[in-house]
C-alpha cells in the first residue's frame, strides 16, 4: 500500500519527518512520536454513525454511566465522549440524570435507545475501544516502518549466536533482516531452522503503534491481541494528548505451524459477536510471521504458496469480508517459511522469496562445536574424546547427524541425572544411556 501525498492537516513537527497521506497527527512526547488524540469526532478519522452507534450499544449495556466511565472504555478524550452523548440525548436516545463533575454527565438509555442499541447490536456485537480508519493505520504501520533502523550484519551475528551456522548463513540472514524481504530455510529436520527463525525475532527492535481496531464501513476488525502482542513500556510524563486508540507494542513475533489452514489466513468472523479477528499474519506487520513446518499443513503447499504472491510482490494483502466484499490492508512484514520438505515450493513462488538458506545437516567438526557449546551453556563441559566417540557410534550405525541432537542427548543425560539425584557429570556410561533411551537399542530394532 503506497502513500505518498503529504496529509496537510498533520502539525508540523521538525523530529516527525516527513509523513505519509492519512497518517494521524502526531506529537513527541518522551522523545517517542505519539498519535495525537482527536479533539472533535470529526478529528477521529471515522464517520460519525459509527461512534453514534458504538456509544450507543455501550451505554444500552448497563443501567446507568457516566461520561467518564464511557470514555475510559471507548478509549476517547472525555470532550469527544460527551459530544457524542449530547447528540444522542437530542435524538432521545439517551437521557441525562443529572452532573457527575463540572463539564460531564451521568446518563441511561431510553426505552427508544435500547430497542436502537438492540437492532446495531444483530449488525455489530463489538463493543469497546473506538476503532481507527484502515487508511490510518496503514500510514501510520508505513511510516513507522520508514522509521525503524536496519539491523547491523553485527546485530544479526549477536541475535543467532545461540546456533552454530554453515557458512554464509548468518550474512544471509542480515541481508533479509535489513532488507524486510522474505526468508525461505530449507532442508533436513531438525538441523536449526526453526531456531533460527525464531531467534530473528530478537534482531527488530523498536516499538510500533498499533490500533485495537479498524473500522471498514460499518465493519470492525480487531488488530490488537494480547496473545500475539506485548506491549511497550508506558510512556514517561502526562500522556493525556495521546489517542487512546493506540497501543504501543513491541515489534510482533508470531509463528503458525502445521495447524494452519487457508480459512485462517483470512478475516474471520465471529457469528455470536458479529465482528471480525484480523488473521495472524496481519497482526504480525511490523514484525515477523514465520510460518513452521511449511508443507505439512492440511493444504496443498502450491495453494498455500499461490495465496502469498501478491501481498510479496505488492505489499498489500485482500482480505474477504462476510458479504464477499474484498479490502486492501498492508502486508508490511518479515515472512519466514521453514519446511524440510524438498518439493514444496514451484519455480514462481521462488521468484518472489526474497532469500534462501539451506540448513543442511552439520558436518562433525560443526556436531561437535554444538555439542560443546551446550554443554558450556548447562555448566558441564565435555572432554573431547567424549565427544569423538559420540561421532564414532553415529557412523557404526550409520546414522545422520542432525544439529539437534546434541542438545537432546544431553538433556537426556540431565534427566537420567534428575531421576537419580546424581550431580551431572558427562560420562561414556551416561552418554552410552542416554542414546539408548533417545534412538532406541539397535540390536532390537
Amino acid at each position: 500500500m503506497k502513500f505518498s501525498e503529504a496529509n496537510p492537516h498533520i502539525d508540523a513537527d521538525p523530529a516527525i519527518g516527513e509523513v505519509p497521506q492519512h497518517l494521524p497527527k502526531l506529537i513527541t512526547h518522551g522523545g517517542v512520536a505519539a498519535p495525537v488524540a482527536p479533539v472533535t469526532p470529526e478529528q477521529t478519522g471515522i464517520d460519525t454513525p459509527v461512534l453514534y452507534d458504538l456509544v450507543l450499544k455501550l451505554a444500552a449495556s448497563v443501567p446507568r454511566l457516566t461520561t467518564e466511565w464511557a470514555a475510559e472504555r471507548l478509549c476517547l478524550p472525555h470532550s469527544v465522549t460527551e459530544h457524542l452523548f449530547s447528540q444522542l440525548r437530542d435524538d432521545q436516545h439517551l437521557e441525562i440524570l443529572g452532573q457527575s463533575g463540572p463539564l460531564t454527565h451521568r446518563y441511561h438509555a431510553t426505552d427508544r435507545g435500547r430497542d436502537q442499541a438492540q437492532r446495531l447490536l444483530e449488525i455489530s456485537g463489538y463493543i469497546g475501544p473506538a476503532p481507527v480508519s484502515l487508511d490510518a493505520y496503514g500510514a501510520m504501520l508505513q511510516w513507522q516502518i520508514a522509521q525503524q533502523v536496519p539491523p547491523s550484519p553485527d546485530d544479526v551475528a549477536k541475535a543467532l549466536s545461540p546456533l552454530v551456522l554453515s557458512p554464509g548463513a548468518c550474512d544471509v540472514a542480515a541481508l533479509a533482516a535489513a532488507s524486510g524481504r522474505s526468508l525461505f530455510l530449507f532442508g533436513p529436520p531438525g538441523n536449526g531452522k526453526t531456531s533460527l527463525a525464531t531467534l530473528m525475532g530478537k534482531v527488530l527492535a523498536g516499538e510500533l503503534w498499533i490500533p485495537y481496531c479498524v473500522n471498514v464501513e460499518s465493519n470492525i476488525i480487531r488488530i490488537y491481541d494480547p496473545q500475539c502482542h506485548q506491549l511497550a513500556p508506558k510512556l514517561q510524563g502526562p500522556a493525556g494528548r495521546i489517542d487512546r486508540r493506540w497501543l504501543r507494542v513491541k515489534r510482533p513475533v508470531i509463528v503458525a505451524g502445521g495447524e494452519m489452514t487457508m480459512a485462517e489466513l483470512d478475516l474471520t468472523y465471529s457469528a455470536s459477536q458479529r465482528f471480525y479477528e484480523a488473521p495472524p499474519h496481519v497482526k504480525a506487520n511490523g514484525g515477523l510471521f514465520l510460518l513452521d513446518d511449511f508443507g505439512r499443513q492440511r493444504i496443498d503447499p502450491t495453494e498455500l504458496l499461490n495465496r502469498w504472491i501478491i501481498p510479496l510482490e505488492q505489499q498489500i494483502d485482500y482480505l474477504t469480508l462476510a458479504t464477499g466484499q474484498k479490502i486492501r490492508i498492508p502486508f508490511q512484514l518479515l515472512l519466514i517459511l521453514a519446511t524440510n520438505l524438498s518439493k514444496s515450493a514451484d519455480p514462481a513462488f521462488l521468484r518472489r522469496i526474497g532469500y534462501r538458506i539451506h540448513m543442511d545437516k552439520p558436518d562433525e567438526e560443526r556436531y561437535a562445536e554444538i555439542f560443546r557449546r551446550y554443554a558450556e551453556s548447562i555448566g558441564v563441559p565435555v572432554q573431547n574424546p567424549l565427544v569423538a566417540s559420540l561421532l564414532e557410534r553415529y557412523k557404526k550405525e550409520n546414522r545422520e547427524l542432525r544439529s539437534c541432537e546434541p542438545r537432546d542427548l544431553l538433556e537426556r543425560c540431565r534427566d537420567i541425572c534428575g531421576l537419580r539425584k546424581q550431580r551431572l557429570v558427562i560420562s561414556q556410561e551416561l552418554l552410552d544411556e542416554a542414546w539408548r533411551a533417545y534412538f532406541g537399542d539397535p540390536n532390537k530394532e
